[in-house]
């Protein structure tokens, strides 16, 4: 059987060739009592860690430079207990502006009131009791149905809460926009929160309400030249929310070109990825996947960026 002869294979110095991997990339050992400045120097400048490093760069410059950061997050962040990080970020002016799903309202609203959220929808789904505590769906119902005209769903339950009797009204990321100045807008679709399946429910106001929160959410959106948008475990609603955001602020001659995106969860869906990463950075912008737990990397994105301010 005919063999192929090696004899006259061409080679070069392996001197002379561009590597991906170089030790002075590599990660340091932790040094006791070190600072988390030292943990965040000794990351390795690999893959993640790189991406991550270029996250909390672009986070910084953008403030450094008056450009705006802002979030769009599922309620599951909110359940796993990352409502005083957000506040704080929301006090040292980091994070801009924060958009949230219907559920997340629910969730804030709960911690707020009682000081706890999440039911046990296994065991509530079997008697019809699921989604059926009627502070819950009367209270929220009735702030957006108290909605100014053009007011949005964000301002009217932060609102409420922010000047009503919460005992926990400070761990609240609705109070914390309202009292703060800072811009919360709600997006949801009718028949996903619980809220809705209550006779108190109003889809016309809330419909008007969630109108004003998309106008809002675009007029920030349009403003984000220069700046970060963090998608925050929202898996279908905020990307497609943002998505026709960025299009819409095109179609009305608005410059968006240079700017950042990142998602964060700990399962890397096609929609985020597709509509927040890759899609609406193709003229200029980065975009960023970081994969991991809330409940971890956002406390690590956020002492990195505070770290680095």
């Amino acid at each position: 059987m005919k063999k192929i002869d090696t004899s006259k294979i061409r080679t070069y110095s392996l001197k002379s060739r561009e590597s991906k991997v170089r030790i002075g990339d590599f990660a340091k050992p932790a040094a006791k009592a070190g600072s988390f400045h030292d943990f965040f120097s000794s990351l390795p400048d690999i893959l993640a860690a790189k991406q991550f490093k270029s996250v909390v760069a672009a986070i910084v410059q953008a403030r450094r430079d008056g450009r705006p950061v802002m979030l769009g997050m599922g309620a599951h962040s909110i359940k796993v207990g990352l409502n005083p990080v957000l506040i704080d970020l929301m006090e040292r002016k980091i994070v801009t502006s924060l958009s949230l799903n219907g559920a997340g309202i629910i969730h804030d609203f709960e911690l707020a009131y009682v000081g706890q959220t999440s039911e046990d929808v296994d065991k509530e789904i079997l008697s019809g009791a699921f989604g059926m505590a009627e502070e819950t769906g009367l209270m929220i119902n009735q702030a957006v149905q108290s909605a100014a005209e053009g007011e949005g769903i964000g301002s009217a339950v932060g609102r409420m809460i922010e000047q009503g009797e919460f005992p926990n009204k400070r761990m609240s990321l609705l109070a914390a926009g309202f009292r703060l100045g800072v811009p919360i807008t709600v997006h949801v679709a009718i028949g996903t929160d619980i809220i809705h399946m209550h006779p108190s429910f109003d889809g016309r106001a809330t419909g008007a309400a969630a109108q004003s929160d998309f106008l809002a959410f675009c007029a920030l959106v349009s403003e984000l030249e220069g700046g970060v948008y963090i998608n925050l475990g929202s898996a279908v609603l905020l990307p497609e929310i943002f998505l026709k955001a960025v299009t819409l602020c095109r179609n009305l001659g608005k410059t968006l070109q240079h700017f950042t995106t990142v998602n964060m969860d700990f399962v890397q869906h096609y929609r985020p990825h597709t509509n927040v990463v890759r899609r609406p950075t193709q003229g200029g912008g980065n975009g960023y996947a970081l994969t991991g737990h809330h409940e971890i990397m956002l406390p690590l994105l956020a002492a990195a960026v505070i770290d680095q301010l």
